[in-house]
This record gives structure tokens, C-alpha cells and sequence, in this order.
């Protein structure tokens, strides 16, 4: 007789699953960690970091690299749109709720970080961030992804674990330089797991143990 685990305490089982995976991670891929093509990095000793709004406002031309983290941002600022050069912008340990349409006005963007807030979608406007090569959605309440990801031609990183999605859209796979997808801690079935592998052939995927779960 199979017993089933109720589904409030999946998530839960899944989270000391991706502690435990931490420990006991393959060497090949501590070795990609280590060349940064999953954690997040800005390594960029040309360019000062801004840590806050009023500072970078001095001079707006000159900001390349943004963080706000750990602010208690309940939106994305306004001012962010002010910064024409903006390489990386770090929103991450906020308690932003939604990312605005107007984040496509970022044209120069090469990193964003929206780690550990509290959203929920995406707007379609985010596939006009040609430039893109790393989005962090880790630790959202993101159920679905919108079908124009597919259109960010430069994306080498996409970070997604802990969140609610329930599959990937197949516009995925027109990502032609997508390099790595991190889905641990995310519930997905073997038969989702294959599909995926199969759209992304020459991606490294990082996901939890296949789950057929049922909700009781």
C-alpha cells in the first residue's frame, strides 16, 4: 500500500532535499558554479556599485551596476529608470509584489537580480530585454513564465528555484544562448523533467528529484 504525503508538507521535504543536494553536489558541477554560470556575480571592477537611489541620482550617466537589495521595496523604484548605462540592477530580499511593464525601457540590461521577493508573474514586456544574459527569479510565488522569454536572444542564465511554477513554456527553447536553468526545489514530474531536458538539449539543468504528486 502507497501512502501519499500530504501536499503541505511537500514543499517543505523539497527545501531539506535542496539543502542536502548542496552538500553532496557532483564535483563537475561545483566546477561550473565556481566559473559563476549559476550563482549570481558582477564581477565588474570598472564600475562603482550604487547602494542607493540618492547617491546614484548624483550622477546618472555613471551608474552601471545598482543594488537595492534588502531595502523593503514594496515596487521597483521609478528613479531605476533613469539610469541609461544600468549593466545590473539588484532588487533581491525586497517585498516586491509585481515587476512593472516598464522594465523593458532597461535596454542596456545585462543582470537582474528579483531574488526572494514576493512576485507573482511577469510581464510580456520583459522579452524586450534583448540584452539580458542573467535573470534571478529565485524564491518568488511565480506560477508561470510568459511565452516572450523566449524573445531575450541573450540569456545565458535563468534562476528559478523555490518558486511555484507548474512547467516552462516551449517558447524556452528559441533561447539559442542559454547556457544553464536552475529549477531545484520546484515540483515537477519525470515526464515534465524529460520534456524539458528534450526542449534544452545543451543546457545544464539543475532540478530536484521527479515528483508525481498528488494534491489529498
Amino acid at each position: 500500500m502507497i501512502t501519499l504525503i500530504p501536499y503541505r508538507f511537500l514543499k517543505p521535504l523539497l527545501f531539506l532535499m535542496l539543502i542536502i543536494q548542496a552538500f553532496f553536489i557532483p564535483t563537475e558541477m561545483m566546477a561550473q558554479d565556481d566559473n559563476n554560470e549559476v550563482a549570481v556575480s558582477y564581477k565588474r571592477p570598472e564600475h562603482k556599485v550604487y547602494k542607493s537611489i540618492s547617491a546614484a541620482l548624483l550622477q546618472p550617466d555613471s551608474v552601471f551596476i545598482l543594488e537595492l537589495k534588502g531595502k523593503k521595496l514594496t515596487t521597483v523604484p521609478e528613479e531605476v529608470y533613469r539610469f541609461p548605462n544600468l549593466l545590473v540592477l539588484d532588487l533581491s530580499k525586497n517585498k516586491i509584489t509585481e515587476l512593472p511593464a516598464d522594465i523593458s525601457k532597461l535596454k542596456s540590461l545585462e543582470e537582474l537580480n528579483l531574488a526572494s521577493n514576493k512576485i507573482k508573474s511577469l510581464p510580456s514586456g520583459i522579452g524586450d530585454l534583448k540584452g539580458l544574459k542573467m535573470l534571478s527569479l529565485n524564491r518568488n510565488l511565480i506560477t508561470e513564465l510568459p511565452a516572450s522569454i523566449g524573445n531575450m536572444s541573450s540569456l545565458q542564465v535563468l534562476e528559478l528555484w523555490d518558486t511555484e511554477l507548474s512547467t516552462l513554456p516551449d517558447e524556452i527553447r528559441n533561447l539559442s544562448n542559454l547556457r544553464t536553468v536552475e529549477l531545484r526545489g520546484v515540483l515537477f514530474t519525470d515526464e515534465q523533467q524529460k520534456h524539458f531536458r528534450e526542449m534544452l538539449p545543451g543546457v545544464r539543468l539543475y532540478m530536484s528529484p521527479a515528483c508525481d504528486c498528488k494534491v489529498n
